[in-house]
């Protein structure tokens, strides 16, 4: 419809992501024109007050959107509780990985020295001994940090388009930005932005299919024509095919950002090869977003459909959690068996999709989060285990033989961390765990529910492992473990990951509480919003 009244727009219920937006551009221009001995404590200064001040916003937004939820700037965006859980989510670990990524040791930060510079050239040790530093990196987190919070809110195809963009490429530039082992960090943002160009392309055109069945981009105007037999040209039916065909493609980009088989291949790659810090703002913040898009596309646009999509996501979950189990047992880099974790993790919250009820979008929610404090504290001890005194990060497992000799409260930190994530009881992935498949078995998905128990029983094995081979393995050849010690930051960053893992498996109940609905109520979609 064409008008030409101005939309009405609440700025109040945008305020979160107007201040991270604010302070991003507020950040380029500090690049331009701040003094460079000066831009590193303003840009980490503005970066850390956009977040923290996000979250405040967060939080007082929950008592003044309605319970049934509603829409802003003429439907594009939609605000209510599970969008402001999500947020709030990102916005705790966006703000924790800061503090990995704002850690210096004897100098240096965990990115390069100059990112233009051939690894290995004589420029790029002219800027070393220099003491040259990328503050780009702080408004390039505020903006992909952005798109991961407008991620989950969208509620049309077009805005949802616009934040994966916005998300995606300023990642595309940090995973490329690893101080050491320059030529993999850059061969990993190469790749992730190669497969992450096929898999927009792969959403676009689902879009437009999409489109071309129902006449419109928004979630209500797509789940009232899916109601309806179709819309636009299909409104006296026939277009069921396209419609198909759009939500695989869709579902093939969203699957793509989550890290789901078969859509994972990226993961392990870019993991390993990105500046840790980074691999811990992707490997929380954005799987959270980009699940939070997934449970708001399926339940809400195409929530008529399920009998339709079902099949698909079951077959992608079991996938998920079987290859990637299986594959995880061969690593022998931490990173890469981190990555290979977080996919199996996605079949996880997978199963909780597939029962597409309240109790599926709860279950996920809370896995979501659990999972996103556990994972940002073992890549904060990732960060400390080195191959020498001042040397890299070691990546091989034979490098953690002895931790817990050496450093037994990393090695427990760490410890607490793999049982959380094999989900043992008083950790909160087995709180999360439990949430996920009692949705599922709820909604009859007992066979899903079997195969991601022995998938859990395959992945302790080897969480099981690297903790005998940190306390009771004898140190390799190449010499004893070091570890860097732990900074300010990254132990508060450690710590926090600890109390929150603790917390929320032994009392998980006011989390709980306002996760899950009461009985008999159902998620129903009014408005393109999720309602209880």
């Amino acid at each position: 419809m064409i008008t030409d009244a101005p939309p009405a727009i609440d700025y109040w219920l945008l305020a979160p992501m107007l201040t991270v937006f604010g302070a991003g551009v507020l950040a380029v221009l500090v690049e331009a024109f701040a003094p460079k001995a000066r831009r590193r404590p303003v840009q980490l200064g503005l970066t850390a007050a956009a977040l923290v001040a996000a979250f405040v916003l967060t939080v007082l937004q929950v008592g003044s959107v309605p319970a049934e939820g509603t829409t802003l700037a003429m439907g594009a965006v939609a605000v209510d509780r599970p969008a402001l859980f999500l947020q709030g989510t990102i916005l705790v670990m966006a703000a924790i990985a800061l503090l990995l990524i704002a850690e210096r040791r004897e100098g240096e930060d965990a990115f390069a020295a100059q990112a233009a510079a051939v690894p290995g050239s004589e420029e790029e040790r002219a800027h070393v001994l220099a003491g040259s530093e990328h503050t780009e990196v702080y408004p390039l987190v505020l903006f992909a940090v952005l798109g991961m919070l407008l991620f989950p809110a969208a509620n049309d195809f077009l805005t949802l388009f616009i934040a994966l963009e916005v998300m995606s490429l300023p990642l595309y530039l940090l995973c490329g930005l690893a101080r050491r082992r320059r030529l993999f960090s850059q061969e990993a943002a190469v790749k992730y932005f190669l497969l992450g160009a096929f898999s927009s392309a792969f959403f676009l055109f689902g879009i437009a299919l999409v489109y071309g069945f129902s006449g419109t981009v928004n979630y209500a105007g797509v789940a009232e024509a899916v109601r309806a037999g179709g819309g636009g040209a299909f409104e006296g039916g026939g277009g069921e095919p396209l419609l198909l065909l759009g939500i695989a493609l869709v579902g093939a980009g969203l699957l793509f950002k989550v890290g789901a088989v078969p859509f994972h291949n990226w993961k392990p790659d870019v993991y390993q090869g990105a500046p840790t810090p980074i691999t811990a703002l992707m490997a929380s913040g954005t799987l959270v977003a980009a699940f939070g898009a997934l449970l708001r596309v399926f339940f809400t646009a195409f929530g008529d459909t399920a009998e339709a999509w079902r099949p698909m996501i079951w077959v992608v979950a079991i996938l998920t959690m079987v290859l990637a189990a299986v594959v995880a047992v061969t690593q022998r880099d931490i990173k890469r068996l981190l990555a290979y974790s977080s996919v199996v993790h996605a079949g996880f919250v997978l199963t909780a999709v597939v029962a597409a009820d309240s109790a599926g979008l709860a279950g996920a929610m809370f896995y979501l989060a659990a999972y996103g404090f556990t994972t940002v504290g073992a890549f904060a001890v990732v960060t400390l285990v080195r191959t020498h005194e001042g040397g890299p990060e070691a990546g091989d497992l034979s490098r953690w033989a002895g931790l817990g000799r050496t450093s037994p409260a990393l090695a427990g930190a760490l410890a607490l961390f793999l049982l959380a994530f094999a989900g043992i009881p008083l950790t909160s992935g087995f709180i999360g765990k439990f949430a996920v498949f009692e949705a599922a078995v709820a909604a009859g998905a007992v066979p899903l529910v079997v195969v991601g128990v022995l998938s859990s029983a395959v992945t302790a094995f080897f969480y099981v492992r690297i903790i005998v081979l940190m306390y009771f393995a004898e140190p390799s050849a190449e010499g004893t473990v070091h570890t860097a010690r732990a900074g300010a930051l990254t132990g508060t960053a450690i710590g926090v990951g600890v109390a929150a893992t603790l917390v929320l498996g032994i009392y998980p109940t006011p989390v709980l509480d306002h996760l899950v609905p009461e009985p008999g109520q159902e998620a129903v979609a009014t408005a393109g919003v999720f309602t209880r």
